[in-house]
């Protein structure tokens, strides 16, 4: 199989996106965890979260466009 590689614009503002990985990393912070131990960056996960809310994209996509597994994804 042949893969195609686009880019794509996802229909929220980049303040959205930064919110929403600002959140993520208070998070990180509040359950210890160390830096550089997540396969996606605040920033990644947070776009990743809002293709799936907003777009409905496959978590199967999302992992694939990550580099990362399924499970991984979907945690």
């Amino acid at each position: 199989m042949t893969s195609i590689t686009y880019t794509a614009t996802l229909d929220v503002g980049k303040g959205t996106a930064e919110t929403l990985a600002q959140l993520l990393r208070e998070h990180r912070e509040r359950l210890g965890t160390c830096r550089a131990t997540r396969a996606l960056g605040v920033f990644q996960q947070s776009v990743l979260v809002l293709r799936c809310f907003v777009e409905g994209t496959r978590l199967i996509q999302l992992a694939r466009d990550n580099g990362v597994s399924v499970p991984t994804a979907s945690r």
